[in-house]
């Protein structure tokens, strides 16, 4: 081979690394890609959420007309047999008067025992939402009806919340109506694996933290959790500042330190992480300042350090894809949905053995 021919081989070589460092390494870390649904009754899909049952995956989102109208529900859907069945309404913003409004950001949550939960908001705007929360004991079949959190409380705003060793459910919230403003929610059972769906309603059942953040220095909210350890926990939020921000917390989210931005840029778009079973930290996001058309999948060994190492959807139209959820079931797998161009719900399975 000449001299000019090598280097010109060389540099192709380079080119293609360079291309796969930038779209995110090995395209087998996809081991499928699908919509859970292809047609529905309603135009609109926003804020997915899944979760895993001992009968299979299950999915929901709210849908309608389009955000913040009032024909928006909560849809939701169960993985069969290899398949995503047709999806329902389940919950819908009807009020005992007849008025009707909107609701908005489910959250699937399986805990360790007891029935799978829905947790979601219904109310005219993101400033005066309230929560509710409903259950299923089999498997998303049928539900119960729905339990208003108590006054000041609202939940899991966003993201799945995380389940202590004593059972407790440690949510990330958030508020909107003076500022963009986060905290953590605890919900403690009297006893540990004895549900109660109206002990969702009892205040005694409820703390909430202090805020964690100052909205003048950092406008955040949505946090996603992330367990250490027993005693060392961390958030990370969407902030408007452009960056995700984060704070952390050295005794169970008792107390928080300051909330600091990393150096992950976010357009102010929904964001989810968890902590893998390799003990390394996954995280789903926006990595762009602007525009929510780039989704990308970041890796991390301590929380602080995060590489991209690959990219879910980049589109050249400015089209959308955001508001991730991602969990990893038993086997292994890594499973992510989120919102396809406001029309749809996108589920795609990764291998986490081969990212990174």
């Amino acid at each position: 081979m000449s001299a000019s021919r090598e280097l010109l081989f060389w540099t192709l070589i380079v080119l293609v690394i360079a291309n796969n460092v930038t779209t995110g390494w090995a395209q087998d870390a996809i081991v499928r890609s699908e919509f859970i649904y292809e047609v529905a009754p309603f135009p609109s899909a926003h804020a997915s959420t899944i979760a895993e049952t001992d009968h299979g995956l299950v999915s929901a989102w709210f849908g309608g007309a389009a955000e913040g109208d009032d024909d928006v529900g909560i849809w939701f859907a169960r993985h069969e047999n290899g398949t995503w069945l047709t999806p329902i309404e389940v919950a819908n913003g009807v009020q005992t008067d007849g008025t009707r409004y909107p609701c908005w950001n489910p959250v699937l949550f399986q805990p360790s025992s007891g029935p799978l939960l829905l947790f979601y908001k219904v109310g005219p705007s993101p400033q005066a939402w309230w929560g509710l929360v409903q259950s299923s004991n089999d498997h998303g079949r049928s539900w119960s009806k729905a339990v208003r959190l108590p006054d000041g409380i609202l939940g899991p705003i966003r993201n799945k919340p995380v389940e202590l060793d004593d059972g407790t459910l440690l949510a990330g919230s958030s508020t909107e109506h003076d500022g963009w403003l986060t905290h953590l929610e605890r919900f403690t059972l009297e006893q540990k694996h004895n549900w109660n769906l109206d002990a969702f309603g009892s205040p005694h059942r409820w703390s909430r933290s202090a805020s964690l953040n100052d909205a003048d220095q950092f406008g955040a909210i949505q946090p996603t959790v992330l367990v250490h350890s027993h005693t060392r926990l961390q958030v990370l939020c969407r902030s408007l500042q452009g960056v995700i921000t984060q704070a952390w917390s050295s005794d169970g989210g008792l107390t928080w330190g300051p909330m600091t931005r990393t150096k992950l840029l976010n357009p102010s778009a929904g964001i989810d992480a968890l902590r893998l079973h390799d003990g390394r930290f996954l995280l789903v996001y926006n990595p762009i300042r602007l525009g929510r058309h780039r989704l990308a999948v970041a890796l991390s060994n301590d929380g602080y350090y995060w590489e991209q190492v690959r990219v879910l959807e980049d589109a050249s139209d400015n089209a959308e894809y955001s508001y991730p959820a991602v969990i990893q079931t038993t086997d292994g797998l890594v499973h992510v949905t989120y919102t396809w161009r406001r029309e749809r719900v996108r589920h795609v399975v990764l291998d986490p053995r081969v990212l990174g």
